[in-house]
C-alpha cells in the first residue's frame, strides 16, 4: 500500500482535558496523520486485552497465522519496536501509549495499568486515523531503557489488532473496534504461571514475586479487570475440576464465552445449538491419560449479556487426535475439514496447544478471519453502489 503525494501535514493536538484522567506529566505528543490512497475496504480494528503475562503473545501469534506471512517488526526501522506486521496483519502494542516512562512512574507512585500513565486522546486518534487510511507517527515505549523513543510510521492494513492493557477502557476506542476478545486469567493461575516464569526461569524469590503482584493488583482491578464486561468474546482460564484442590496450573479449564448477536460473529457450539450438553470424549477415538478431558457447552448470561459457553477441562495427550473433537463443533469458520488440527500442529510446540487455550484461540483467529471477510464483502458491495469519482478520492480531513 503506497503512501500518496502528501498534502500539507495534519496535526492533532494531544487534549487530555477531554478524558477524565490526567497525565501527572503532560507530554506534548501530537498526531500526524498522512492520507493515503483509497483502499478497496477500510481497515478491520481488532482489540485484545489482557494482564501482563497472560498469554497475548502466543495469541496474536497464532491470529496472525491464520491470515499468513510471518509477522516482524517494520523493516529499517526501530530495532526495538513493538509493533509486528505481517501480511495482512499490524499489530500495535498499546504500551506505545504511555505517557509516564518507567522512572515517571516510579516517581509518581503509579503503575502501568493506571490511566494516569496513558495517552487515551493519542490512542483514540491514531486507532480512528488507520481505521479510515491514514498513515500515523506513532510513539515506541521501549521495554528494554523504559522510555519513549521516537515514532515510528505506521500505515493502515488490512486488519490493526491493538493489544494491551487497555484497549477497551476508553469508550471512544471500543467503538472503533469490530470485534473484541479479553484473556481472564484466574488469580491462581496467574500465580502458577508467574512462580513458573520469574522463580524457576529467572531465579526471583518467591517474596518478590508477592510483592510484584500485590503493587499491581489494586490498579488491575479498578481499571483493567472490568474491560471483560465489554468483550464480545471472553477466554476465561481457571484451575481444573477434575483433579481436587489443584493449584499448578497444569491442568487446565478453559471456558470461551461468546456473546450472542455480535455482527458477522455466531457463537460456536457443540453437537446441538442452544441445548446444554456436557461431553466426556475419552474413549476410542481419544486418547486421554488421567485425569482426562470434560468438554460443556450451554447458554448463560455473563454481565447482563446473552451468552454461549464452551468450556474445556483437560488436556490432550495426542494432537492429531483433536480433529475427533473439531468433527463435533459447528460455526468454527473453518475452510476446510480439519483445519483447526492443522493450525493446532503447526504451532505444537506454541504454549497451550495440549488444551483449550491454544484450541479456543484458534478458534477465535479463524471467526475473526471469517468477520474480516464478510465486513470486505460488505464494503465491495457499497462500493459498487458508490458513484465511480468517489471511490477514487484521495481521503483527506
Amino acid at each position: 500500500m503506497a503512501i500518496s503525494k502528501l498534502s500539507p501535514s495534519h496535526l492533532w493536538p494531544t487534549n487530555q482535558e477531554s478524558f477524565p484522567y490526567h497525565p501527572i506529566n503532560r507530554r506534548k505528543f501530537t498526531c500526524k496523520v498522512m492520507p493515503i490512497s483509497a483502499v478497496d475496504s477500510r481497515t478491520v480494528v481488532i482489540g485484545l486485552a489482557a494482564d501482563s503475562g497472560c498469554g497475548k503473545s502466543t495469541f496474536m501469534r497464532r491470529l496472525t497465522s491464520v491470515f499468513g506471512g510471518a509477522a516482524e517488526p517494520p523493516k529499517g526501522g526501530n530495532p526495538d519496536s513493538n509493533t509486528m506486521i505481517s501480511d495482512m496483519t499490524t499489530v500495535i502494542c498499546l504500551d506505545d501509549y504511555h505517557s509516564l516512562d518507567r522512572y515517571e512512574r516510579k516517581k509518581n507512585g503509579v503503575t502501568a495499568l493506571h490511566p494516569t500513565a496513558n495517552n487515551f486522546d493519542l490512542m483514540y486518534q491514531q486507532v480512528k486515523a488507520l481505521r479510515e487510511g491514514f498513515a500515523v507517527e506513532k510513539p515506541i515505549y521501549n521495554h528494554v531503557t523504559g522510555l519513549l523513543d521516537a515514532p515510528e510510521l505506521i500505515k493502515p492494513p488490512k486488519i490493526l489488532i491493538i493489544e494491551g492493557l487497555h484497549p477497551l477502557f476508553d469508550p471512544r476506542v471500543r467503538e472503533l473496534l469490530d470485534f473484541s476478545i479479553y484473556l481472564d486469567i484466574s488469580d491462581d493461575v496467574k500465580f502458577a504461571w508467574k512462580i513458573q516464569r520469574d522463580m524457576a526461569e529467572r531465579g526471583h524469590s518467591l517474596e518478590s514475586i508477592k510483592a510484584s503482584i500485590a503493587a499491581r493488583k489494586t490498579d488491575f482491578d479498578a481499571h483493567v479487570d472490568p474491560q471483560k464486561e465489554f468483550a464480545d468474546a471472553v477466554i476465561q482460564v481457571l484451575p481444573t475440576q477434575l483433579i481436587p484442590e489443584e493449584k499448578e496450573g497444569k491442568i487446565l479449564r478453559v471456558r470461551m464465552v461468546m456473546k450472542e448477536g455480535v455482527k458477522y460473529f455466531d457463537p460456536v457450539y457443540l453437537f446441538d445449538e442452544g441445548s446444554t450438553i456436557s461431553w466426556v470424549p475419552c474413549g476410542r477415538k481419544l486418547t486421554c491419560s488421567y485425569p482426562g478431558i470434560k468438554l460443556f457447552y450451554g447458554p448463560d448470561t455473563y454481565y447482563s449479556s446473552e451468552v454461549s459457553v464452551i468450556e474445556m477441562d483437560g488436556q490432550f495427550d495426542k494432537l492429531e487426535e483433536l480433529i475427533y473433537v473439531e468433527s463435533h463443533l459447528n460455526n468454527i469458520s473453518t475452510n476446510f475439514y480439519g483445519e483447526i488440527t492443522q493450525q493446532m500442529l503447526r504451532h505444537a510446540d506454541f504454549p497451550g496447544s495440549n488444551n483449550g487455550t491454544g484450541l479456543f484461540q484458534t478458534i477465535l483467529g479463524l471467526k475473526i478471519r471469517h468477520l474480516f471477510h464478510q465486513i470486505q464483502q460488505k464494503d465491495k458491495e457499497e462500493q459498487q453502489q458508490e458513484p465511480l469519482h468517489h471511490r477514487h478520492a484521495t481521503k483527506v480531513f
